[in-house]
């Protein structure tokens, strides 16, 4: 990427700080973070972080955080929003944790090409249990935060993401990277930080089906 700037889709998680990894490999420069939150609440969507901790991420890793909250309804508009400042600020690439699937890859490149941005997907072509197993060789350290309660045991919330628990998924059929819903990471330590974040879980919530690890920021 010859020191390109970029941003990043930033949902917390194992995907989008792998594939940040890879486009900084790839020579780039990390100049933004861009994620999503609900409209009601600090809790960014799918993930259900609180702002708090994706600010405690975003400082642990030095790179700005662009914020928009959408409901379903208006999402595309404020992802809009999103690149229009994206674009104002010079940033024409942007870094997407893509794996797999074509739809969602088709509507993220075809929607920043409407603000003449270009989406990139570092992971993509990769098979998912190749994307975790370098994910963990890379370094990186995540915590299963979200669980459909249908499709993952909600007793694994709030487990380590790590080669056990990938053992333990496998053993039940359960895709590592989750590209169905069934769970979700938040990642606390890596090669993109500079210093670990450190949280704690408060609880585990249930709601709609899903079971929630609320992690704080510890004292």
């Amino acid at each position: 990427m010859n020191n390109q700037s970029f941003f990043s889709s930033w949902s917390g998680g194992k995907d989008s700080a792998f594939a940040l990894h890879r486009a900084i490999q790839n020579g780039g420069r990390a100049a933004r973070l861009l994620t999503m939150f609900d409209s009601e609440g600090d809790r960014s969507k799918s993930h259900a972080v609180s702002e708090a901790v994706i600010r405690a991420q975003a400082d642990a890793m030095g790179i700005p955080l662009v914020i928009r909250r959408s409901g379903w309804m208006n999402y595309k508009e404020q992802f809009l929003s999103g690149l229009d400042e994206m674009k104002t600020a010079g940033i024409t690439t942007g870094v997407f944790g893509d794996i797999d699937l074509e739809d969602h890859r088709k509507w993220v490149v075809d929607t920043c090409a409407e603000r003449g941005i270009e989406a990139l997907h570092p992971l993509w072509g990769m098979s998912r249990m190749e994307v975790v197993l370098a994910f963990l060789d890379a370094g990186f350290r995540a915590t299963v935060v979200v669980g459909h309660d249908e499709r993952f045991p909600s007793e694994w919330v709030g487990r380590a993401f790590d080669r056990e628990l990938i053992k333990d998924m496998e053993s039940r059929g359960i895709d590592p990277c989750g590209e169905a819903g069934e769970f979700h990471t938040l990642v606390t330590d890596g090669p993109v930080f500079k210093e670990p974040l450190r949280l704690r879980q408060s609880a585990v919530l249930k709601r709609d089906g899903y079971s929630f690890a609320r992690m704080e920021l510890a004292e």
